[in-house]
């Protein structure tokens, strides 16, 4: 049984944005999630938040439960779609946005391209377009091996597979989830199941089962596809979106813990964006800061909603 959605399914022109907000208050803390997450990515911080602010968790086209939307999916369209999905929704600005990975991508250039009606940015451990625009050999791997699995993983969704695969996932069988995906892609994506597992886990229990499902949708597949395949242009978009920096906007970008010193500078830049950003760092979290440290967020989203409402 499709699980049904939390939230609402808001027009963002021509098909359907799903946005979850809870709690009262001004400005909106907008959530936008990682490269392949939805808006259960934020399950271990946005109740927290709602305590003290009005809280939207959204998912981009093709994933959760919003449904398609257009070809390709790069970061600057799904800005733009989000822009009229709040409109539509009734959720007037000021937003802070919060931007997980690509998920800051999308929220970097919300803020150059819609400046007066942002507060303020979070991005936790954001992409680095600079890493993304001219792939070297090792990312450009990266980039046709996802777009490989995600073609393939939409035929299996087609004909029942990914079904499977998610059940075995859900009863716990990983060595036989690993089996079945090995066994239709020759163990080519054997670390990348992996990976896609590790945050999975991190999740509360209770919102495990809709990720599954998600799992079992071609349209995740597609727009994952194209959102990797998209990852030159829509690095393009984003520096070119924040050119000029972003004057100042209250800014904090947060590092995950032993970052290496390549990513602590590009991090270090991030913050240079605004003459008010700040950088800090996690104290044990990875990538997923969100599963990891949600306390660490948490306390970033209060202290920018405080800034905003005493300015």
């Amino acid at each position: 049984m499709r699980m049904p959605p939390p939230g609402r399914l808001v027009d963002a022109g021509g098909f359907r944005l799903h946005m979850h907000t809870i709690g009262e208050g001004r400005p909106v803390v907008v959530f936008d999630a990682s490269l392949g997450a939805s808006s259960l990515s934020w399950a271990r911080v946005q109740p927290e938040v709602a305590r003290f602010a009005r809280a939207c968790a959204y998912d981009r086209a093709g994933f959760g439960w919003s449904e398609r939307g257009p070809l390709p999916r790069t970061a600057g369209r799904a800005a733009d779609e989000l822009r009229i999905a709040l409109d539509r929704a009734g959720e007037p600005p000021p937003y802070i946005l919060v931007g997980h990975s690509y998920g800051s991508f999308v929220a970097r250039i919300f803020a150059a391209r819609y400046r007066t009606d942002v507060a303020g940015l979070v991005l936790v451990d954001p992409a680095h377009p600079e890493d993304w625009l001219h792939p070297a050999p090792k990312e450009q791997v990266r980039i046709d091996r996802g777009v490989i699995l995600c073609r393939r993983s939409a035929m299996l969704s087609r004909v029942g597979l990914a079904h499977v695969v998610s059940g075995l996932v859900g009863r716990g069988a990983l060595r036989a989830a690993r089996s079945v995906v090995n066994g239709v892609t020759r163990g080519r994506f054997d670390s990348d199941l992996d990976e896609v597992l590790a945050p999975f886990f991190k999740l509360p229990p209770d919102v495990r089962p809709a990720v599954r499902q998600f799992w079992t949708r071609p349209a995740f597949f597609e727009a994952l596809g194209s959102q990797i395949a998209s990852m030159p242009v829509s690095s393009r978009e984003v520096i070119d979106a924040v050119a000029g920096g972003l004057g100042d906007l209250p800014l904090v970008t947060l590092t995950k813990a032993h970052a290496d010193d390549h990513h602590l500078r590009r991090q270090d830049d991030v913050a240079r964006l605004s003459s008010r950003g700040r950088h800090r760092v996690a104290a044990r979290s990875g990538h997923w800061i969100s599963l990891d440290e949600p306390e660490m967020v948490i306390a970033a989203v209060r202290e920018m909603v405080e800034t905003v409402v005493l300015a």
